[in-house]
């Protein structure tokens, strides 16, 4: 299952450099592509607005 991020997303570009997979795009609010994340979570434990969750 892949992980989401929600709207409590701040741009802030920390999880990008975490994705060992390169999911994330950047916008707005980032999103994560679910055929590409691999479920490893890096990115949610380096959220600090904790914007990122399993789906």
């Amino acid at each position: 299952m892949a992980y989401v991020i929600s709207n409590d997303c701040t741009a802030c570009g920390t999880c990008i450099d975490e994705c060992p997979v390169g999911a994330i795009s950047e916008g707005d609010i980032y999103k994560i592509d679910p055929e590409v994340c691999t479920d490893c979570g890096a990115c949610a434990d380096v959220c600090p607005v904790e914007a990122i969750h399993p789906a």
